[in-house]
Parts: C-alpha cells; structure tokens; sequence
C-alpha cells in the first residue's frame, strides 16, 4: 500500500503517465466533462472534497510549469482566485474566458471533478520535466 502522495489510485496513475506539456483538470462539481477526456469523480458532496484541498494534493506530486485559470474567478469569486494565486506561488499562472478553458480541457488527459460548489473553481495544470 502507498504510504503518502495522491493514495488515489486513477490520479495517481494519470500523473505518472504524464508527459511535458500534458494537462490536468481539476474542476468544480459543474464543470462539464467532454467526452473522451477521463472522468476521475472524487465529488461526495456538496463541498466535498474541496477544490483547494485537491490541488494541494496534486501539487505535491505533479511538475507544473504553467497553469491557467477562468478570468472569470478574479471577480465572480476572489477570495478563491487569491488562494490560487497564493498556491501556485511562482508558476506562471495564465487566464482565458470560460469559454476558452471549457474548449481547452477537450485535450486534457483527465479532469478531477471535486465537490466544490464556488464559482469557476477550475484550474488546467500543464506538467512540466523535473530536469
């Protein structure tokens, strides 16, 4: 059994099998899943987990060279956009409309749907190569 990181199995999977340039989402309970893209649903509940709580988690375990954001979530939900910021420290971090990362997320690899309820909560993480 693993004993620390990402104990889930498919996220765990999905990150090791990541290549330069791959992207993961993690999305809010609304965020809509295109298909073809692999579905991972950790939602229980309303708020739970929550999206904060499961990029922590990833980053532990992901190279992230750049990630990108709703422009949207700077105003609809700011407190949210500044733990983003906060937690991303300095990885570049990108915006687009909606619409634009909505379109994006058709070439993710995978998309995390939590159990967050709050507005744009959804974050593309593009891996990056640790050397």
């Amino acid at each position: 059994m693993k004993k620390q990181g990402v104990l889930n199995q498919p996220i765990s999977q999905v990150i090791a099998g990541m290549g330069h340039g791959d992207m993961l989402v993690i999305g809010d309970c609304g965020l809509p899943i295109p298909p073809g893209v692999q579905r991972i649903d950790l939602a229980l509940t309303a708020g739970v987990p929550g999206f904060m709580q499961t990029l922590t988690t990833i980053l532990e375990e992901l190279q992230v060279e750049e990630a990108i954001i709703a422009q949207e979530m700077k105003e609809v939900s700011p407190a949210m956009e500044e733990a983003v910021v906060r937690q991303m420290g300095t990885t570049p971090l990108g915006r687009m409309s909606h619409e634009e990362f909505k379109e994006m997320t058709k070439r993710a690899v995978a998309v995390v749907r939590t159990g967050e309820c709050t507005p744009y909560a959804n974050i593309i993480l593009k891996s990056g190569v640790v050397f």
